[in-house]
């Protein structure tokens, strides 16, 4: 049975999500309503986030009625957290469903960075392989990765990296003891002891930029740096000149400073593969996310424990 209670769906996302929502509640999307959306603001208790708009302390402050934010996302960055527990208002995300295609994505991006996949894609259907043969490239087997954050995401791609038989490290808030990983409490030994640095932390003031020069440099000419966390985890100026002067030897990147712009400089660049912040995007793991976000809306609304809460 539908309910009256009012959604805000914050950007145009899932349309299988939009459904949902539609079949369930009163649907509100942001880029619909008007800019002075006084009437609607008060019909509505609900807000649904993404990874582009999500819940800031003005849009918390026009909607005087809001009780819950449920994100379509695993990251939180785009909801004032701080703000949402002042107000007593309730946070959800989507957390384990997208899991394991964000870990897959980061060693799709590990093998097309080192095996030069896109690149060597646009030289058979140049023609050029009918002239020569495709240029060596690196192997992913055996190498020393290195990993920034080991929640779930970071465990399930160190789960799968060992399959390639590479040796595993890591650097987070605080040393995992049941893992058999090395640890390094300081981000720029374990960037000197990575061939390949994954870059998989949830974004906070602490972790904007850490990937800053001084990382990039002790990661050297040879090795990559994969980042499918937040495009703010890394100093993007500071990538681009070290890819493009030779000191960083590659990038696989799923996420960027200021989406969805990404460097031109990267594009002429064959050791640089980019994707569009596809990390959680197959129609699998969308319609799960999907439907933990329908589901929190309904737990909520009727009183019942939330399924997976934030706040």
């Amino acid at each position: 049975m539908k309910s009256s209670m009012g959604v805000l769906i914050t950007y145009p996302m899932s349309t299988y999500l939009q459904h949902q929502l539609q079949n369930r509640f009163t649907l509100f999307r942001l880029w619909d309503l008007p800019t002075n959306h006084h009437k609607e603001a008060a019909s509505i208790q609900a807000v649904v986030g993404s990874t582009h708009i999500g819940a800031d302390r003005q849009l918390i402050d026009s909607l005087p009625a809001l009780e819950i934010v449920s994100s379509f996302s695993v990251g939180l960055d785009k909801v004032d957290l701080d703000y949402c527990k002042q107000r007593g208002i309730r946070v959800t995300n989507t957390p384990d469903v997208l899991t394991d295609d964000v870990a897959d994505l980061a060693i799709g991006l590990i093998l097309a960075t080192l095996r030069r996949i896109c690149e060597s894609d646009r030289y058979v259907r140049s023609g050029l392989w009918k002239q020569n043969d495709f240029k060596l490239t690196m192997k992913f087997s055996g190498k020393r990765v290195g990993i920034v954050g080991l929640g779930r995401i970071g465990a399930a791609i160190a789960k799968r990296a060992e399959s390639f038989n590479c040796s595993l490290s890591y650097h987070s808030r605080s040393k995992k003891p049941e893992l058999k990983y090395k640890y390094f409490p300081n981000i720029i030994e374990l960037a000197s002891n990575s061939e390949i640095l994954v870059v998989a932390c949830a974004l906070t003031d602490e972790t904007h930029h850490i990937i800053n020069r001084e990382v990039i440099d002790a990661l050297g000419p040879k090795g990559v740096l994969i980042n499918i966390g937040r495009g703010q985890h890394v100093d993007e100026p500071e990538l681009v000149a070290a890819l493009v002067e030779g000191r960083l030897g590659g990038a696989g990147l799923d996420v960027f400073e200021n989406e969805p712009d990404v460097p031109e400089e990267l594009f002429g660049l064959d050791n640089v593969v980019v994707v569009p912040h596809v990390g959680s995007s197959t129609v699998e793991t969308e319609t799960d996310m999907a439907d933990l976000v329908v589901r929190n809306l309904e737990a909520h609304f009727s009183k019942k424990p939330l399924l997976t809460p934030v706040i």
